[in-house]
């Protein structure tokens, strides 16, 4: 076949696949899909994946000083479900991985050598119960919001992944925003806890949806990944989406915004508000984060501790 027949063929190959995204057929793991698709997929899915098992870590940290029997069944139970969700996306990303002969172990050794990231959230200091109830609250939130987006993406695994993590999410979010009512209607030593770990993580929130898209569009991976219909909505709109959900619910508390100038243009109705220092994110993917190389380490750690349950487990399928 000649090099223009071929080009002829991929071409159409391109329209097909197109065509049903467009009609919104859902991509399985054994379609065809453009490169561009499946690396976005196996990005995308990866970092969500071990932004799980990452993200159990800091709440993990205040397994043992949990203020009662009560709050430390329930944070129990939190890290259990993240742990599980991790599990379950990184399968759904060793799919897609198969035409390049790798695995879900190439994925852990991505992440030990800082070539696979996880979610600048999960990098920070969790100094106090409060952070711990934020974290369920606002983090997990803010993970709805952007997970919720994608729950009719065009690649079907994932699709379904998401309906069920979410479902979860809901009570985890649920979870932590008992615990800040608890706080809040607790003493005042309580209410400055919420309000330090406020400010403490308010940088990180907003960090949390990425960049606004560039000037350039179809540039961006925002861009790429709205383009296959894998979501919906931008960085930005995303952001704003968090704002009108989270921030009347924080002022009810009493707590303040971090940034005093924050405000609803109602004319342009949008949320205006102080743009993030973007120099901790780029920290961040270096590793570089306040608790990055102590919680990489612990994950190194119980990665080679349990190799042998891995051995036996392959030995039994083989």
């Amino acid at each position: 076949m000649t090099n223009l027949a071929l080009a002829a063929t991929e071409e159409e190959k391109m329209e097909r696949f197109m065509e049903k995204i467009e009609k919104g057929i859902k991509i399985e793991a054994d379609d065809w899909m453009p490169e561009e698709y499946r690396t976005t997929l196996i990005k995308l899915i990866s970092m969500h994946g071990m932004s799980e098992i990452m993200g159990a870590l800091p709440e993990k940290e205040w397994v043992p000083k949990a203020p009662s029997l009560h709050r430390k069944l329930g944070i129990m139970a939190k890290v259990q479900d993240e742990m599980g969700h991790g599990q379950l996306l990184l399968r759904v990303a060793e799919d897609l991985l198969k035409p390049y002969g790798k695995t879900r172990g190439d994925l852990m050794q991505d992440l030990f050598t800082g070539k696979l990231k996880f979610h600048n959230v999960f990098h920070a200091e969790t100094r106090t119960w409060g952070d711990a109830g934020l974290i369920g609250w606002l983090v997990d939130g803010a993970a709805i919001i952007t997970q919720t987006d994608m729950l009719n993406a065009s690649y079907g695994p994932y699709a379904r992944a998401l309906h069920r993590i979410c479902a979860e999410e809901v009570f985890h979010a649920q979870h932590g925003e008992a615990i800040i009512m608890a706080l809040a209607e607790g003493t005042d030593e309580q209410r400055a806890m919420i309000q330090d770990a406020l400010n403490r993580w308010w940088n990180s929130l907003l960090v949390f949806f990425g960049p606004a898209a560039k000037e350039t569009l179809g540039t961006s991976k925002q861009d790429v990944t709205i383009k296959y219909k894998i979501r919906t909505k931008t960085n930005e709109q995303l952001r704003q989406d968090f704002f009108t959900k989270y921030v009347p619910r924080i002022l009810s508390l009493g707590l303040e915004l971090p940034d005093k100038t924050m405000h609803y243009d109602e004319e342009k109705e949008v949320w205006v508000y102080q743009e993030p220092d973007w120099s901790e994110l780029k920290a961040v993917a270096r590793n570089e984060g306040a608790r990055s190389q102590a919680r990489l380490n612990l994950r190194r750690t119980s990665y080679q501790t349990n190799a042998w349950v891995r051995d036996a487990l392959a030995a039994t399928i083989s």
